[in-house]
């Protein structure tokens, strides 16, 4: 058999060009202005294409009939994309209006569960591409479940109201949305799987079409993730770059009930002989620092100290945290890596009990930096060091069960 054979060979070849072509002017994107143009960064910019072609075709076929839904991580150590935090983890289904769907597992006990029925993606200008721009429907909180005693649960999303955990859909619905958000490296992360309550057959083989129409939707993925970022934030997600290294203020719009967090971004740039300590209030609630990459997405959160929570930060006797943004290590505790990246993005976010608070910024030569912090600013060995990274490490792949 050789090509030509087939009824629909012309039409899958000419498919799979285009996509590699696609790709291929993709990949130029690496090169953009706002990514600095060091090898590392040079680097990661391909990196952040690659990653997420790795997940390109799991989103576009593996998973898209929603008639057979499965819960796709679409985020995780080796993938990253759209901001996403380093003390979260992402789920997210591909589903239907007219069906009733049912979630079923092990809650864990992360501090933040959310699970949200997603509609149509908005028309328009300032819309992220594909599988972005949703508009939420409806969620239930960790706050809102029924749990049974054995730690297990059942949620119903789709059909006829019932008591008890369900969540509404309507014509429109096109996906769910699970994210978890975790504080201490010991907790567990909820196991859960999804399925269409009345399947009573196996999964359709994707036909040609199906496959033609798989490889178009990879080709705009990879396409719009290599074009829209860093781009969307400045634009539309108040990230100021014209005045780097300060946060923007907090305001009440940047809150969002259905997700149930409020966030906030800057951009920050440091010189080799630079760092930017970031100082608040310690506060209730549960907040989190993640430092990204130009592309905005996590840095190396499974060996580097690239995020923070209450539990794993220190706090000095006037009751203010600063974290320390440095090339090098320091010797602090509260030491944030930036990975040798010369720029690169910070996002804040609050969840749960409390309020947000404001966060101040002071950027200081790196030669500096004791004397501009407390006397008893808490420092680490070397030792100590390797064993908050082993406990990183060991924390990261109980969320992910790597």
């Amino acid at each position: 058999m050789a090509f030509g054979d087939g009824g629909s060979d012309e039409q899958l070849r000419d498919a799979w060009h285009a996509f590699c072509d696609r790709l291929r002017d993709a990949g130029d994107h690496a090169f953009k202005d706002r990514n600095p143009a060091s090898d590392l960064q040079r680097a990661d910019g391909f990196r952040f294409l690659t990653q997420n072609l790795g997940q390109a075709f799991d989103l576009a076929l593996e998973t898209r009939d929603p008639r057979f839904p499965q819960l796709h991580a679409f985020c995780h150590p080796t993938r990253k994309l759209g901001g996403d935090c380093a003390d979260f983890t992402y789920h997210q289904a591909w589903i239907d209006g007219d069906s009733t769907y049912r979630i079923s597992g092990t809650r864990g006990d992360a501090p933040f569960l959310n699970v949200t029925v997603q509609g149509p993606r908005r028309d328009g200008p300032g819309v992220l591409h594909d599988p972005f721009g949703d508009v939420p429907e409806a969620s239930l909180t960790g706050a809102d479940l029924s749990v049974a005693t054995d730690g297990t649960i059942e949620v119903f999303v789709g059909g006829p109201a019932r008591e008890g955990n369900w969540l509404p859909t309507t014509p429109g619905s096109r996906k769910l949305f699970i994210r978890q958000g975790f504080d201490r490296w010991d907790e567990t992360p909820a196991r859960l799987s999804v399925e269409r309550v009345d399947m009573d057959g196996p999964r359709p083989l994707p036909t040609p079409g199906t496959m033609i129409d798989a490889i178009d939707w990879a080709g705009t993925f990879v396409t719009g993730l290599m074009t829209d970022w860093p781009e969307f934030p400045f634009a539309h997600g108040g990230v100021d770059e014209d005045h780097p290294n300060a946060f923007p203020p907090l305001t009440s719009e940047d809150g969002d009930a259905l997700r149930g967090r409020a966030a906030v971004n800057m951009h920050w740039v440091l010189g080799p002989d630079e760092a930017l300590i970031v100082e608040f209030d310690a506060h209730d609630g549960l907040w989190m620092l993640t430092n990204m990459g130009a592309f905005f997405t996590s840095m190396d959160y499974l060996y580097r100290p690239v995020g923070f929570t209450p539990s794993r930060t220190a706090v000095d006797s006037d009751g203010r945290i600063r974290v320390v943004l440095a090339h090098d290590d320091p010797g602090l505790h509260n030491w944030m890596d930036t990975q040798g990246f010369e720029r690169g993005n910070l996002t804040y976010r609050h969840m749960l009990g409390g309020h947000p608070v404001p966060l101040h910024t002071r950027l200081v030569r790196r030669a500096d930096l004791a004397a501009a912090l407390p006397a008893d600013t808490r420092t680490v060995t070397p030792d100590e060091r390797s064993a908050l990274t082993r406990q990183r490490f060991d924390g990261i792949r109980l969320r992910f069960g790597l």
